[in-house]
Order: structure tokens, then C-alpha cells, then sequence
């Protein structure tokens, strides 16, 4: 299993990553319909997602393996008045008991492994959340270009290592339909899509996977 490795965040465009994904949205309305109370930001980066669910009211846990971001969101926190629970290290082992929360975002984080790491990150997913408890989680497609960029450096047949900033050293596991649905085998999957975003130059492929613990 390849090392985990944290975003240079310091080298990230701020305005992007400080606006929440307008998908998020519909899980912060859907959760609070559900009366979901502990929300896990797994892989919370610069704290978007956090802050929003922070201020909705969820009892917010934020994890991340970058002391920068980490940093980042406290001093956030600390002025828009609202209390995150925040917490440094490694997504392939985390610091919370079995059970605990209701809901679970992912967003562009779990795919920054190897084929071996990303079954050991969705255990523990499965281990944290509460039976019944949902998650909304990321997984880049073996469609976006960058998988086959020459630059990067091949570990196995679904995992790359990109060697361009804010990314540089990260690993990257990518994945089709048929990989998706066995990976999720402990959930029930409530939805996928494959979206694409479109840049200037370039596209990337993921699937936006919803579904609960069983």
C-alpha cells in the first residue's frame, strides 16, 4: 500500500476550494431533513464543506492530513463563530470510534491511495458510521485524461502518482463502474453518476457515489 500523501495546499487556487461543491447542498438539506446530527468531513482540506455544515448547525469532525488546512479552517471557525471538532492524520486509520456519525462527505479525497488502501479507507468508513448513516463520496474515473498523462508514475492497474502541483507525490486511484459496485459491496448504493468538468484545456471524470451503511 502506497504512503499517504497531503495536498500542498499553499499552492492551491483559495477561491475554488473555499466555495463549497454545489452538490453539497442537497446533502445538507437531505441530512437535516433526516434529523442527522454528527456530520464527518473526511479529507476537509481548506474546510468548505465543514463550515457549511458547521453553520447548519451539524456537530461538525473534520479530518485531514495537512497541518496547513487544518489551520486554515480553525482560524475560519474561530471568526465566523462556529465549533468544528478538528483532527490531523491518516484516512487509512482514523481516530473515531465505531458508530459515530450520521453522515459522512468525501469529496475528491478517498481516491488518494492504491488499489490495496482504498479498500482499507472504505472499512473504515463503514466502521465509523452509524448503521443507516449515509455517505456521499468521490472516486476519479479511469476516463479523465490526467490518468494516462505521461508524467505521471504508474504503481497498478487503477493507481497513479501525479507529479504536478498542488498534487505532486500524491497517489491516485481511478476506477469504472464495475470496480465502484464492488467496492461498495458492504453499502447499499442509493446512487451513482459519472460526471465530467470541463476546464480550458482539459476534463476530469468522476463518480459521485451515494449510499448508506447497511
Amino acid at each position: 500500500m502506497v504512503q499517504s500523501k497531503e495536498w500542498n495546499w499553499s499552492a492551491a487556487d483559495n477561491d475554488i476550494w473555499n466555495t463549497p461543491s454545489v452538490d453539497i447542498y442537497y446533502y445538507l438539506e437531505r441530512w437535516k431533513s433526516k434529523s442527522f446530527k454528527t456530520f464527518l468531513d473526511l479529507g476537509c482540506g481548506l474546510g468548505r464543506h465543514s463550515l457549511l455544515f458547521a453553520a447548519n448547525g451539524f456537530e461538525t469532525y473534520s479530518f485531514d492530513l495537512s497541518d496547513y488546512s487544518l489551520k486554515s479552517l480553525k482560524e475560519k471557525a474561530e471568526k465566523l463563530g462556529v465549533e468544528i471538532s478538528t483532527k490531523y492524520g491518516d484516512i487509512n486509520q482514523l481516530p473515531y470510534g465505531s458508530d459515530k456519525f450520521d453522515c459522512l462527505l468525501a469529496f475528491h479525497v478517498i481516491s488518494h491511495t492504491d488499489s490495496a488502501g482504498i479498500i482499507n479507507i472504505l472499512n473504515e468508513m463503514c466502521r465509523v458510521l452509524k448503521p443507516g448513516g449515509e455517505y456521499f463520496v468521490t472516486l476519479c474515473s479511469k476516463k479523465s485524461p490526467s490518468f494516462t498523462k505521461e508524467s505521471n508514475i504508474i504503481v497498478d492497474k487503477n493507481t497513479i502518482i501525479k507529479m504536478e502541483e498542488p498534487e505532486i507525490n500524491v497517489p491516485h486511484y481511478y476506477c469504472e463502474i464495475d470496480d465502484v459496485i464492488k467496492l461498495m459491496r458492504d453499502f447499499e448504493i442509493l446512487k451513482v453518476r459519472h460526471i465530467e468538468d470541463i476546464f480550458e484545456d482539459t476534463s476530469s471524470w468522476h463518480f459521485f457515489i451515494h449510499g448508506k451503511r447497511k
